[in-house]
This record gives C-alpha cells, sequence and structure tokens, in this order.
C-alpha cells in the first residue's frame, strides 16, 4: 500500500513536476504520485488560484509560466542527511571538480536552513571513508565524465587482469561506482562491443579531438540492455 502524501507535500511535488517538463499531463502527474487524475485536477485548480501560474487544460497538458520561481523550501532532518551524505560521498570518490562541487552544495543548503537547524549540517554523523582511490583514478573520473557530456573520444592505455596492456579508443558512455572500484562502460572500437573498463587499470585516459554520434546502438540505454542480457 502506497504512503499517503500530505497534501502540502503533493502540491510541492506537482510544482516540481511541471518545473521538469514542458508539457505534463494530469496522468502522468496520478502516476507518479499514485492518486487519482480527480485529485491531480482539484490540484492543479488549488495551485492556480492560490497564484501560481499553471497554463494548459485538461485532457491537454500543464507547464508552469516561464518567470514563475519557487522560494526555497524547508529541509527534513532526513532530507539534509541524504544531502550530507550524499555530498560526502562525492568529496571521497569524486574528481576534483566534483569535489568542490559538493562541498558549494553543502554550503548552499546551510545557507538557506534557519539558524536553529544549521548544525544538522555539521552535527550529521554520516560518512563516507576512502582509502583505495589513487590520484590517477580521481584525474580519469574528471577526464572521462568530461568526453561523456562532450561525447568525445577517448584514448585509454589500459592493462587487463593479467597485468597485459592494450590501447583502446573508445566512446565514452557513462561511469559506474560499485563501492571500492569505478568502472567505466564504453562503446569499444577494437572490439566493436560494449565493454567495462576499470579505472584502476587505466594507465591514462585522453580526450581526441574526435566526437561520436550518440545514437542506437552507442547509447547508454543500448548500454545498459546489453549488460542486463548478459547477467541472464
Amino acid at each position: 500500500m502506497p504512503v499517503l502524501m500530505r497534501r502540502a507535500d503533493r502540491l510541492f511535488q506537482i510544482v516540481q513536476l511541471l518545473r521538469r517538463r514542458r508539457l505534463t499531463t494530469a496522468a502522468q502527474i496520478a502516476e507518479r504520485l499514485e492518486v487519482s487524475e480527480r485529485t491531480v485536477y482539484r490540484d492543479i485548480r488549488d495551485l492556480a488560484l492560490s497564484g501560481v501560474p499553471v497554463q494548459g487544460e485538461a485532457g491537454v497538458g500543464y507547464r508552469l509560466g516561464k518567470d514563475f520561481d519557487l522560494p526555497p523550501m524547508m529541509f527534513s532532518v532526513d532530507e539534509i542527511q541524504a544531502l550530507v551524505l550524499g555530498a560526502r560521498m562525492v568529496e571521497s570518490w569524486g574528481d576534483e571538480e566534483l569535489r568542490s562541487a559538493a562541498r558549494a552544495v553543502l554550503t548552499k543548503v546551510e545557507a538557506v536552513l534557519p539558524p536553529s537547524k544549521r548544525h544538522r549540517v555539521q552535527d550529521t554523523a554520516l560518512f563516507s571513508l576512502s582509502f583505495r582511490i589513487s590520484p590517477e583514478v580521481r584525474a580519469s573520473v574528471g577526464t572521462l565524465r568530461k568526453a561523456i557530456d562532450d561525447r568525445v573520444r577517448v584514448q585509454l592505455d589500459y592493462a587487463d587482469a593479467t597485468g597485459r596492456p592494450s590501447g583502446r579508443t573508445v566512446c565514452p558512455l557513462g561511469l559506474y561506482f560499485w563501492g571500492a572500484v569505478w568502472t567505466l562502460g564504453a562503446w569499444c572500437e577494437l572490439r566493436q562491443d560494449f565493454r567495462n573498463f576499470r579505472l584502476d587499470r587505466i594507465a591514462e585516459a585522453v580526450s581526441l579531438d574526435e566526437t561520436f554520434a550518440y545514437e542506437s546502438p552507442r547509447t547508454l540505454e543500448d548500454f545498459i540492455q546489453s549488460m542486463t542480457r548478459d547477467d541472464h
């Protein structure tokens, strides 16, 4: 049985859903929030009456006016702890830019909290420690993350489990953290297939000045489907 959501929380979630898409139907909102479409229509009406600039109509879809800005919302204790733990994990395992961004996120979270709750950020006793990630792996995370964003090919100096070196040109698709190691999911041009590469076996990763077409059958979705098939 789904947990019933407070109406105030539901209205907030509806606003968040409307902010993420150009047009969202009542059916999509109802499915996401596990309520009836009738409830969604009533909530949309109440949001509009309260001054939220909801545009659209029943049966077509809704969106928010371009100038709408939602003021900062209060975080619960659990939400604060989730944000702190997530940021600390990024600080432990991410590249230098992500680590800096994680610290900036916590600073912003602390800034929007009332004085009575600001101590929660520093007092959260949830930690993430890393004794295995090397400077080389950390640097590779940054290089590969940017290559994924820019959709450029990468040249890898790689070693297999036996230590045998090889050079690979890959189309990087996604980075995965497994609790102890990072892996790169990519299309390997040598093998003409998807491969997982452990970052701790990459001696060097160099982004090339060559973009690749992010289209089937070489997308992250294709990679995930391929790994799922291989598991079975």
